[in-house]
């Protein structure tokens, strides 16, 4: 056994459909992405790509991925997202884009940039605000923007150089 490098990607779906978040699933983006890079890199970008490829969190509400693939190979990944089209899920299809936030060493790091991202992203709704209540509860979600200590589920929750 040996030490392996990942790299985790952060992003975002990106869809003027609505009902694509509500159909979003983490075995439908892991097949986008490896049809997009099968496409973009052929058979040996796919095989590289593979070897650790995983969608380690998905959420549907906010349409936030986070993908895990080798450090050797995450150039490949990422050049290859803005190549997925369309998230297939129950025989419907959805067009759609995947915009890289971020990419981090860590899951942690992953967090930490999406807090930042959130709150900036709120504090551009705050300056839109219509009325004094949707301002309050804006300004209550800022607030909330935190990181909470848990215990890692897995092993392989935090670590960079974690063992395959």
């Amino acid at each position: 056994k040996f030490a392996v490098s990942r790299r985790y990607v952060l992003c975002e779906v990106v869809s003027e459909d609505p009902r694509c978040r509500q159909c979003i699933e983490d075995r439908a983006v892991g097949l986008a992405v490896r049809d997009a890079i099968g496409r973009v890199h052929g058979d040996y970008g796919l095989a590289c790509c593979s070897i650790s490829f995983t969608v380690k969190y998905l959420n549907a509400y906010t349409g936030t991925v986070l993908l895990r693939c080798r450090k050797d190979f995450y150039r490949l990944l990422c050049s290859a997202l803005p190549f997925v089209r369309q998230l297939e899920s129950r025989n419907q299809r959805y067009p759609c884009a995947l915009r890289t936030l971020h990419v981090g060493g860590t899951i942690r790091t992953c967090q930490k940039f999406l807090i930042q991202y959130n709150r900036r992203q709120l504090l551009m709704l705050l300056q839109n605000c219509t009325n004094e209540e949707e301002r309050r509860c804006i300004q209550k979600s800022l607030l909330s923007c935190s990181l909470t200590e848990e215990q890692p589920q897995s092993g392989d929750e935090e670590d960079d150089d974690g063992i395959e």
